[in-house]
């Protein structure tokens, strides 16, 4: 509410930035607040086709295609959740309503009117509209009633239509109609995370760019940039695990950075550690998952079990628990198949382990080989399969325990 308050107030003032620089100061005000209390994804949402990170086969593609000026009636974006699909649709309807864009440059200016408006949000030539919520045949309706008004300031009218396939059957033909023979001036960016819900019809009149999720290392690459401008501190570790959690949609990687901040915020502390970011997701020590693997490479299953109820009578989550010991024991097979320095920097396919813990999976790694962790690693992903079909949910992860000290 406060955001839409200040938002109105900078469009008034910015419509009086002529009568007096008190206004125009004023409306700087505003910007910056706007801006400071913005939440981190919408902060940094690409704003150039540089910063878009992860979906470089796309970014060369339509770049190639603005610098040519050979531009489709209609774009379709295919991919999961937070993967950019929103941010890229922007970003076209900026290079292509930039009016200082240069000859055979593909980057928006991010300066004038056009640019400043769409950033703004508060363009009336871009129409967002979320298929979601406006799924009906009367709304494709209004929307092809909209289309035959040329753009207001700029060259083109652009239109997102978010979720797709959201579309009811009636409203997808209707809107197959003017995709056919859409006017010159309009373009349209259809979104989609589920393609196989979109009518063949739609998808062959559009260009299709499919999206793939993020690698966690372009994600921590992306946090990286993210905390930097923040000034704020935050070990390796700590941003995998963030990033282990966001499930490859850097969206969720921001708002869960987002989260931590305000996390830190209440702290007194100068940097946030891995610990740090596990007790605010809820999730498992590390520490916990090493002590339970030592009990079962001494074979202790009584002792392992009692260990086991413990801790979850502490109020740990039995998923929750497989959950993370299942991705420390794929660690310890990666570590036991492939020649991995213990340097983490070097380190792409270990994540979110401290050097002090990735020494210790080391040494309990040398106490397996190869078939009995692939053994042990299938038990546990059985296991956790089971946990909430049993009416006991702890008795799946108490036999998984008690097979693998057989197989040590």
């Amino acid at each position: 509410m406060v955001n839409e308050t200040l938002l109105h107030l900078h469009v008034l003032l910015s419509g009086s930035v002529g009568s007096s620089p008190r206004f125009y100061h004023l409306a700087c005000i505003c910007d910056k607040i706007i801006y400071m209390s913005l939440v981190l994804y919408r902060k940094y949402r690409p704003q150039t086709f540089s910063e878009i990170i992860g979906q470089e086969h796309i970014v060369q593609t339509l770049t190639n295609a603005i610098c040519s000026g050979i531009i489709s009636h209609a774009y379709l974006f295919a991919g999961p959740k937070g993967s950019g699909k929103t941010s890229m649709a922007r970003l076209l309807a900026k290079a292509f309503n930039c009016f200082d864009r240069k000859k055979n440059e593909f980057e928006p200016c991010n300066k004038c009117f056009s640019c400043l408006e769409i950033m703004q949000g508060n363009s009336i030539d871009l129409i967002e509209i979320d298929a979601a919520s406006h799924r009906g045949i009367d709304e494709v309706r209004e929307l092809r009633d909209g289309i035959k008004f040329a753009p207001t300031k700029s060259t083109h009218k652009v239109f997102i239509l978010d979720e797709a396939h959201q579309f009811s059957k009636d409203a997808a033909n209707a809107l197959l109609k003017t995709l056919e023979e859409p006017p010159s001036h309009a373009i349209f960016i259809l979104a989609t995370t589920e393609i196989h819900k979109m009518i063949p019809t739609i998808i062959s009149r559009c260009q299709r760019f499919d999206f793939r999720k993020l690698t966690l290392l372009e994600i921590v690459k992306r946090l990286e940039i993210i905390i930097k401008k923040e000034n704020v501190k935050i070990e390796k570790a700590a941003l995998e695990l963030i990033a282990l959690n966001s499930g490859g949609s850097i969206r969720d990687g921001e708002s869960l950075l987002d989260q931590v901040l305000s996390f830190k915020a209440g702290l007194n502390k100068k940097e946030i550690k891995a610990e740090d970011i596990k007790d605010l997701l809820g999730m498992v020590e590390t520490g916990l998952i090493s002590l339970f693997c030592d009990l079962i490479i001494e074979k202790k299953a009584a002792e392992a079990i009692n260990f086991l109820n413990e801790i979850t009578d502490r109020g740990l989550d039995f998923q929750e628990f497989s959950k993370a010991l299942i991705n420390y024991l794929r660690q310890a097979l990666i570590l036991r198949i492939a020649d991995i320095p213990v340097d983490r920097e070097d380190n792409p396919l270990i994540t979110g382990l401290t050097k002090e813990e990735l020494q210790k999976l080391q040494q309990q790694v040398s106490n397996f080989n190869e078939q009995e962790i692939r053994n042990i690693l299938k038990l546990f992903i059985e296991a956790e399969n089971k946990i909430k079909y049993s009416s006991i949910p702890q008795l799946p992860l108490e036999l998984a325990i008690i097979e693998s000290c057989e197989i040590t």
